[in-house]
């Protein structure tokens, strides 16, 4: 399907009891990539999947896996997912003190580097690393459950960063998860997304684009 934009349909609200049906209902209904919620617990407060979980689905999709570590100590991480088949790692920028090396390893064990950020984490963060990344990812709600009301104001980060990957000509796709659904995916798009991860509004068919 021909648009400007990736839609990453979010397996946190997929049935966990069959997860290989389900990615194949993601590809049949518009999926371009899968959005795949990594909780540690602590970085934020639930459990969702490992890599071992990612290992076993890799079979069942030739889709794009666009894992989300929602952990502390991402660096800890980037073999086993290396090897369970991830394409994009993105951890978050809160959680990684040595970032610049750890976008070095993403990189070396053959991934897509990606960095997310809260609601309430400045762009200006990012600044030194934007270049470093080929995806940011804009948390449009507080991380850890699904089912959550996207917060308006994280739209002027998706805006200043389009603005700051013309400035500079930068490469990164910016991605925003949480909350999207039919009524604000149009304006969503419009800020700048280039990939729309969406959980209970795809599965519950509010949104197929």
């Amino acid at each position: 399907m021909d648009r400007c934009f990736k839609l990453s349909p979010s397996l946190l609200s997929a049935d966990f009891s069959k997860l290989g049906e389900e990615l194949t209902f993601i590809e049949k209904n518009g999926g371009d990539w899968v959005h795949i919620d990594v909780m540690d617990g602590q970085f934020v407060p639930n459990l969702t999947f490992g890599a071992p979980v990612v290992k076993a689905i890799r079979p069942c999709s030739g889709l794009v896996f666009d894992v989300h570590l929602m952990v502390n100590n991402p660096e800890n991480l980037v073999d086993a997912f290396a090897k369970a088949g991830t394409d994009y790692f993105t951890f978050h920028a809160e959680a990684s003190i040595h970032a610049d090396r750890l976008i070095a390893d993403i990189r070396a064990h053959g991934m897509k580097a990606g960095v997310s950020i809260v609601p309430t984490t400045p762009v200006g963060m990012l600044e030194e690393i934007a270049p470093l990344v080929d995806l940011i990812l804009v948390m449009s709600v507080n991380p850890g459950f699904g089912g959550q009301k996207l917060i308006p104001y994280c739209l002027e980060k998706v805006k200043r960063l389009k603005s700051l990957r013309q400035e500079k000509n930068y490469n990164y796709l910016i991605s925003v998860d949480g909350g999207i659904d039919s009524k604000n995916a149009g304006s969503v798009i419009e800020a700048g997304a280039d990939v729309i991860v969406s959980g209970s509004a795809f599965f519950s068919g509010d949104l197929r684009i």
